[in-house]
């Protein structure tokens, strides 16, 4: 069991908290005692506590309101989840009210899972909840696994492999890695042989060189079992790599240069991107994302939000 310090969980009310919330949404002093019903010296007096509290600023007096600090932002999640399981905790069913809800859901993922749920997420909260909001954090592997332990996050979409204790992981959707090449290509048309997927020009996503000497080292063994090997220029004909599927992606579009991509990102933009998505001609790598949360916890709005991650996932073409 984590020690706390007593007094200072004394010091906290669902009072504050809310003032909290709303001096984030709103920036104004006056607007949020309006909102709440208090009077403007009480909402100085709360920020005052709140500073106290948590030993910062919180909030930068502006010609435009007040802007949160770097700690007011990184505290609005976690403080947004307790307003969440107070309110499910003294409410009679512990429902969980999207339409009234005003959480912040934070989502640990890599970039093209966000990229490819992205805009039917956005959809959902503008139709069901219009007043919350959701937040992705690029983390992939151990990383986003601590972030949804240490509660930094309510969930990690990504490829993982064994899921510590005190988590749970449910699947969200399988997927495989095809090639993409330009519409137009002079050598590529509806398909691919392995000598020409050798001697053509590759750009691959991902970091041959490791991590640099301000980031966590990357574990080249775990990263080849989860994503799949780089391959080499001894291997396979390679002109470069870059970090994100997004950016290979565009940069095909525009040359003659070929890369490998999840095949549901692929098609999910190859229209727009005037990309053929091509079979790889050899098996392909095949893998699951997943959607890891904490187990311990009843939370209905968790509930909700892995519900319409499954939905937004739902109409996506399954890989062939």
């Amino acid at each position: 069991m984590i020690e706390y310090d007593q007094s200072q969980i004394r010091r906290v009310d669902g009072g504050l908290l809310l003032i909290f919330r709303e001096l984030l949404i709103r920036r104004r002093a006056s607007e949020v005692a309006q909102h709440l019903g208090f009077s403007p010296s009480a909402i100085s007096h709360a920020l005052g506590r709140l500073r106290e509290l948590f030993g910062d600023p919180l909030f930068i007096r502006r010609s435009h309101g007040l802007e949160p600090t770097r700690r007011a932002l990184e505290l609005a999640p976690r403080i947004e989840a307790l307003i969440d399981l107070i309110g499910a905790t003294v409410s009679a069913g512990g429902d969980f009210d999207p339409a009234m809800s005003r959480r912040r859901f934070g989502i640990a993922c890599p970039e093209d899972v966000a990229s490819l749920i992205g805009d039917r997420l956005v959809e959902t909260f503008r139709r069901e909840a219009p007043r919350a909001t959701f937040a992705t954090r690029w983390a992939i592997l151990d990383r986003a696994l601590r972030a949804v332990r240490r509660g930094e996050v309510d969930v990690a979409l990504g490829v993982f492999g064994q899921i510590p204790s005190g988590l749970v992981a449910r699947p969200l959707y399988a997927d495989e890695y095809c090639v993409i090449a330009r519409r137009g290509h002079p050598r590529i048309h509806g398909s691919i042989d392995l000598i020409t997927y050798g001697r053509m020009g590759h750009l691959f996503v991902g970091n041959p060189d490791g991590a640099l000497a301000d980031d966590a080292p990357i574990d080249r063994e775990v990263m080849d079992v989860t994503y799949g090997e780089l391959p080499g220029p001894d291997r396979v004909r390679t002109h470069g790599y870059v970090s994100q599927w997004e950016t290979a992606m565009l940069i095909v579009s525009r040359g003659d240069v070929l890369a490998d991509c999840p095949r549901r990102l692929a098609e999910r933009f190859a229209d727009q991107l005037g990309l053929q998505v091509l079979d790889p001609p050899f098996l392909p790598f095949r893998f699951t994302i997943q959607a890891v949360h904490r187990a311990e916890s009843h939370d209905p709005g968790l509930d909700w939000l892995l519900s319409r991650l499954h939905d937004a996932v739902a109409d996506e073409a399954a890989p062939r």
